[in-house]
């Protein structure tokens, strides 16, 4: 065996993350998250954190964020996979993701973003109604405490968050894209 290779180091202490049981322990109640916030029309309402609602989609801040500014472009209509948007549909989901872009890097600084689907439950996907994931990125983001303290350290609160990029987003049209 190679120098450095071998059991994982010794933990130093423990670190605590409660936040994510109130997510573990959130009661099911078998209706679709993402249909009741696409039912309602929550646009300004900082406890929902919907940022946008166009014609076939709308735009949410993830309450379960990896990292600050963390969002979903939802549709409006319940669908599971990515196939079978129509080719409107699939054109605003990308057309909004080009405008979360610009908004996370006229508000926020964003050196980066990541972007990406989980299609399945193997996948990863946790909601069974197709979600775009864009995640702004900046140099030195990801340090030590996710991987070693299985804790993620997030340096602005949700709602200030929703509040920034909303200054933005309320120039995005609401019309058909």
């Amino acid at each position: 065996m190679s120098k450095g290779a071998g059991k994982p180091p010794e933990p130093r202490g423990t670190i605590w993350s409660p936040w994510r049981m109130e997510y573990i322990r959130q009661e099911k109640t078998g209706s679709c998250e993402f249909c009741t916030i696409a039912k309602a029309d929550p646009v300004g309402d900082p406890e929902v954190y919907v940022l946008h609602r166009g014609v076939h989609f709308f735009v949410v801040l993830n309450l379960w964020p990896y990292n600050n500014g963390h969002s979903m472009v939802v549709p409006f209509r319940h669908v599971e996979d990515i196939t079978d948007l129509t080719d409107d549909e699939a054109l605003e989901m990308h057309h909004l993701s080009q405008r979360l872009v610009s908004a996370y890097r006229n508000t926020m600084n964003a050196q980066g973003v990541n972007v990406g689907l989980n299609l399945g439950r193997v996948s990863g996907g946790s909601i069974d109604h197709l979600h775009l994931h864009l995640v702004p990125r900046w140099s030195g983001d990801a340090n030590f405490m996710p991987v070693i303290g299985n804790t993620k350290v997030l340096v602005e609160l949700l709602k200030d968050t929703w509040t920034r990029l909303m200054e933005e987003v309320r120039e995005w049209p609401q019309t058909k894209i």
